[in-house]
């Protein structure tokens, strides 16, 4: 009898033990968000953008799989570094109370452990790639990893998060030709000016709790000049992706899915209009859909061309 309660205690300490480490892993997924998957579409669309464009429709499956993973392995890297820099801010804001780092569910030690893991996987993926290609990489990840810090005393820190999302722009013409040719530029702007937009409505959401903590934001910035500032910068996305289409020699399909793209915007515009943060939310999360069509087309035209 004595040793089968010894093993019934065996098995219940294994259950608890096995029981324990799923727990640590739903809190490192939570901690990478990977239940919030819309920041890895927002980030992956100008990656996919540049890919078809700069390869003619036709990227190097290599490369696009080394995107596609590294996409998903930056964004949650990004959040891990993101969610250690607001530790002390994020307990205050309603939206962010219950993130891991917030709630103490995981420690600053651990939450920097999962982003070095991250950052070597990262790595790794660049081993195959040319040698112009990682150095882009390592410029992106600086960007990235500096992107949480800057809103401490910098006004404009969606600006800067445009800069760091949209820096797979260039790194996939650098992979895929070797060059970075006007076009990229031009698609790498439009990348910029879109995130700023769509953060810049994220940030709507969170400005009476960042202007009580002190965290900067380009809607505290904008003021109630907000909703033009980001029409403003929705139009020069969409005058830059025009452009970037004519460059490419882009036909019909591209121009209906930027026509999409562009009535996305203008639901979006109609969203914020009172500010209200659940709306403005809506708003952020539609932008999914602007990616999504300009990408569509691209997509369509090169098959159908």
């Amino acid at each position: 009898m004595r040793n089968l309660t010894d093993l019934d205690k065996g098995s219940e300490h294994s259950h608890a033990g096995s029981g324990r480490v799923r727990g640590r892993l739903v809190e490192y997924a939570r901690l990478m968000r990977l239940d919030r998957p819309i920041g890895i579409w927002l980030l992956l669309w100008p990656c996919l953008w540049a890919l078809w464009i700069s390869a003619a429709g036709r990227p190097d499956e290599k490369v696009f799989v080394i995107f596609l993973i590294g996409t998903f392995v930056m964004r949650s890297a990004g959040c891990v570094i993101n969610d250690f820099a607001d530790r002390e801010f994020d307990p205050h804001v309603r939206r962010t109370a219950n993130r891991p780092l917030a709630r103490q569910a995981v420690s600053p030690a651990e939450a920097l452990a999962v982003f070095a893991v991250l950052g070597l996987i990262a790595l790794a993926l660049l081993i195959p790639l040319n040698r112009a290609t990682q150095v882009l990489a390592l410029v992106g990840g600086v960007l990235a990893v500096t992107y949480p810090f800057l809103k401490r005393f910098f006004a404009l820190p969606q600006a800067y998060l445009g800069l760091a999302f949209s820096w797979s722009v260039p790194m996939a013409f650098a992979a895929q030709t070797g060059e970075l040719p006007f076009v990229a530029w031009v698609l790498f702007c439009a990348g910029v000016l879109w995130t700023t937009a769509y953060d810049t409505i994220y940030a709507m959401v969170d400005r009476e709790d960042d202007l009580v903590i002190g965290v900067r934001s380009s809607a505290i910035l904008f003021g109630r000049a907000d909703r033009f500032v980001v029409g403003m910068l929705q139009l020069g996305t969409i005058m830059l992706l025009a452009l970037a289409g004519h460059l490419s020699q882009l036909g019909r399909w591209y121009w209906l899915g930027l026509a999409v793209g562009a009535a996305s915007a203008l639901h979006q515009q109609k969203l914020i209009r009172y500010r209200d943060p659940q709306d403005c939310f809506r708003a952020f999360l539609n932008n999914n859909l602007f990616g999504l069509a300009v990408f569509g087309g691209i997509l369509l035209d090169y098959l159908f061309s």
